[in-house]
């Protein structure tokens, strides 16, 4: 009987199950995604995360631990100078598995596991939703703050019309002073004729 044993042999033998999954291991680590069947990727998941966790530290001891998984010098230089950096920040969680549907001639699940930082299109979408948007009330208060910048922006309006209409004080005075002696000189003629009229009829 086989209770609380969850490890899935994938039905081969140890050895052929560990170069399987060493083979996975370095095409996910060249390619960044591959498809497989659902069960080789959850298997692969188990194999592949501890030793990318391992290439953070870039020791020869931990060069040649991450060796003696995949046995493949290419996929260990790739693994430790380009995916390391990538994943620095990224305390585990480093591939995701995305179903396909299932297999036409037996039906088995497949699906496509790829190492998370290296979808751009998930991460551009990522920020985008990241980005903070702006909050909007039920109660309209969007449109009370419209309604407060027109009121002050027509006092403010209304204010320079009436400082336009304002003239200088020496401009008024002059004006003044033009006007009364306006008046002055239509004055003096009336008096010049009345006194010339008071002359004939003597």
């Amino acid at each position: 009987m086989r209770h609380n044993k969850k490890f899935n042999h994938l039905g081969r033998t140890s050895a052929h199950r560990k170069a399987m999954l060493a083979n996975m291991a370095s095409s996910l680590i060249g390619h960044k995604r591959i498809s497989t069947t659902l069960a080789k990727a959850k298997a692969l998941r188990k194999y592949v995360e501890p030793l990318i966790t391992k290439s953070k530290s870039d020791t020869t001891h931990s060069r040649r631990v991450v060796f003696s998984y995949l046995q493949d010098k290419d996929a260990v230089s790739e693994l430790f100078r380009e995916i390391a950096g990538k994943v620095a920040d990224r305390p585990g969680g480093y591939t995701r598995i995305l179903k396909t549907g299932n297999r036409l001639g037996d039906n088995a699940e497949m699906c496509i596991i790829e190492l998370v930082d290296y979808n751009e299109t998930m991460l551009a979408a990522k920020e985008e939703t990241a980005k903070p948007k702006k909050r909007r009330s039920r109660r309209g208060g969007a449109k009370k703050v419209e309604t407060a910048e027109s009121v002050t922006e027509t006092a403010v309006a209304d204010e320079v019309e009436v400082v336009e209409d304002v003239q200088p004080l020496e401009e008024t005075e002059a004006v003044a002073e033009t006007e009364v002696k306006a008046e002055d000189e239509a004055e003096e003629p009336k008096v010049e004729k009345d006194s010339a009229e008071e002359k004939k009829e003597e």
